[in-house]
């Protein structure tokens, strides 16, 4: 029980922390406009047709990107948020934002009486909240883009889940509180595609079901490990088997090709993930480690059940790939690809989230929350190292015997 608790903490609030900070030192407290530049100006050229867009919710990790992005094809957006959350990147472009203030539980007078062309809905994480601005919206705007998850498909069972795999619409009783915080959270993204359907018609619906997304301003840290810890080289505890899969997605590509979809008026239901061919885990932490030049050792783990004790059950986006989380990062994107999607590389995904993450943009407190503390990843790592060579050499020593006989 206390293994699954822990497993649920991790999958649901994504966080993983360690060691202490000094990678890039003499990079903190500089703005991190000014050492990267996240919106790749090749991919911005204007659109043909200028849309009127609202974005429910659109200042945390996927809305800068997006405005960003639509912005500079000649769009105008508009966001209703509650007025609290400040964004970490893309801060510039919100002078040229009309920001509309109400709350989806009981304040959506802003909405009211308004026409848009597109709502992008971000912040639908309650049923309640879809469905009340579907049916506020649906004889106002033209197109409403839901941004869903991969997560309806939980249990991942499958090892290649297409758009059609038919999603569990009710919470089963007699499962695990792992279970119950997966199957909650897809069981609610599932009713609300629904919703949104029932109210605009699959003609007029975009359904977005992003995995894993990382990227400058990601809030949860689930990705973040990755960066950080390859950066300080060193011994690297790499769990899994080499072919393990894993399957994630720059924020950036994911908000960029929503804004296209939606100016081809492509309404359907898509998988957004990557990369674009299947990677198992250690092709995917050699190709994150070539974002720098530090010297690395890595420490291979591939034994499920020793990581298990440890309580190494996930390291996005490696996920132990077994039981309900065997097909986990086996999502199909294929008619995502075929409708547009496309792929930043890795190195450059990795170096750009490591500089944003040493910027101004991330306070002193979160990075202290993420690198510090007793059940860290990285805090544990040395220790889970320690324990697997006293638990292999035994092993070595017996085939150094056999092989001396």
């Amino acid at each position: 029980m206390k293994n699954e608790q822990k497993q649920q903490n991790s999958r649901r609030k994504f966080i993983q922390s360690g060691i202490t900070l000094g990678a890039l030192f003499p990079l903190l407290g500089k703005p991190f406009d000014a050492l990267a530049n996240p919106l790749r100006e090749d991919r911005a050229e204007p659109a043909t047709q200028s849309l009127k867009i609202l974005i429910l919710g659109g200042t945390t990790f996927l809305g800068p990107h997006q405005i960003a992005y639509a912005l500079k094809r000649g769009h105008s957006i508009s966001t209703f948020t509650r007025g609290k959350t400040k964004p970490s990147v893309q801060k510039d472009v919100f002078k040229d934002v009309e920001q509309l203030i109400g709350d989806r539980d009981n304040n959506m007078e802003a909405l009211k009486g308004r026409k848009w062309d597109l709502v992008i809905d971000n912040s639908g994480n309650k049923l309640k909240w879809v469905k009340e601005a579907a049916e506020l919206l649906k004889d106002n705007v033209e197109l409403y883009m839901y941004t869903s998850s991969t997560g309806v498909y939980y249990p991942y069972l499958g090892k290649n889940i297409k758009e059609d795999t038919k999603p569990v619409l009710k919470v089963p009783e007699g499962i695990t509180p792992v279970q119950f915080g997966e199957y909650d959270y897809g069981v609610m993204k599932a009713n609300s595609e629904l919703s949104v359907i029932s109210a605009f018609g699959k003609n007029r619906s975009i359904i977005v079901r992003p995995t894993y997304m990382m990227g400058p301003g990601d809030q949860t840290d689930r990705f973040t490990y990755w960066p950080e810890r390859l950066a300080r080289g060193g011994e690297v505890m790499l769990p899994g088997k080499e072919d393990d899969p894993v399957q994630y997605i720059d924020v950036r590509d994911v908000a960029e090709w929503m804004i296209r979809l939606a100016e081809g008026k492509k309404a359907g239901t898509y998988n957004a993930a990557g990369p674009a061919s299947a990677t198992g885990m250690y092709a995917f932490v050699y190709g994150a480690h070539a974002a720098f030049n530090s010297a690395v050792e890595f420490v291979r783990i591939p034994d499920y059940k020793f990581l298990e004790a440890q309580n190494v059950l996930d390291a996005i986006p490696w996920i132990m790939p077994v039981g309900d989380n065997y097909g986990s990062a086996r999502v199909n994107i294929e008619f995502a690809v075929a409708n547009g999607l496309t792929f930043t590389p890795l190195a450059d995904s990795v170096r750009d989230i490591h500089t944003w993450w040493n910027s101004d943009a991330v306070t002193e407190a979160k990075r202290a929350k993420m690198l510090s503390g007793a059940d860290a990843l990285m805090t544990r790592e040395k220790t889970i190292i320690a324990e697997w060579r006293k638990k292999s050499a035994p092993n070595k020593q017996g085939q150094q015997s056999q092989q001396a006989n």
